[in-house]
């Protein structure tokens, strides 16, 4: 596999995590640079570990089997955890004034960690089927990290934008958007 093909992969497999960025950033009052930094490391580190996991059970396991076992099931997973997510998202979107808390200035590792998990399953699937191709994981792996580290780091920052623009309704974009993308994701793998 070449530069290109592995800086392609790299970039196809940072987009979910770039459209979940911009949502958690929208969902912050005024990100500093060094959380969306934080962000980007959290997502990055997560989606450089799920191929090498994917990668591990097919050349460890059966490989028919967890081919089989991990392309049933990614779709769905990433669709239930963006999808419960996002509607946490609206309903903070839709909380009345008296109940409203202030935006908080960062989330959750927790919170973060479970999305970034949601956004790189797809990735894990990847990593299964790389293991039937003559290519370095590890080299595949980390410009994987690297590119999703770059995409949520601008997409929070770009989320914070947003935020500005449209301010605690944000959220229940962001939020619709986090549906959208785990939609996306069930589509893709049913209809293919």
């Amino acid at each position: 596999m070449n530069f290109t093909s592995i800086a392609l992969i790299a970039l196809a497999m940072s987009t979910d995590a770039f459209a979940a960025a911009i949502s958690k950033g929208a969902a912050l009052k005024h990100p500093k640079l060094s959380e969306a930094l934080r962000t980007g490391l959290i997502f990055g580190v997560i989606e450089a570990i799920t191929p090498l996991i994917g990668w591990a059970i097919a050349t460890f396991a059966i490989k028919t089997f967890a081919s089989h076992y991990i392309t049933d099931w990614d779709h769905w997973i990433a669709f239930t955890l963006l999808l419960a997510l996002g509607l946490h998202m609206i309903y903070e979107g839709f909380k009345p004034a008296e109940l409203e808390e202030e935006k908080p200035t960062s989330h959750s590792f927790y919170i973060l960690a479970l999305t970034a998990v949601a956004t790189s399953i797809d990735a894990m699937a990847v990593g299964v089927s790389l293991a039937f191709m003559e290519v370095n994981i590890f080299i595949t792996a980390a410009a994987i990290g690297f590119a999703t580290f770059i995409m949520v780091t601008i997409g929070v920052m770009l989320g914070r934008v947003l935020g500005l623009m449209f301010g605690k309704r944000s959220e229940v974009v962001g939020g619709l958007v986090l549906i959208m993308i785990g939609a996306y994701i069930l589509y893709e793998h049913l209809v293919t």
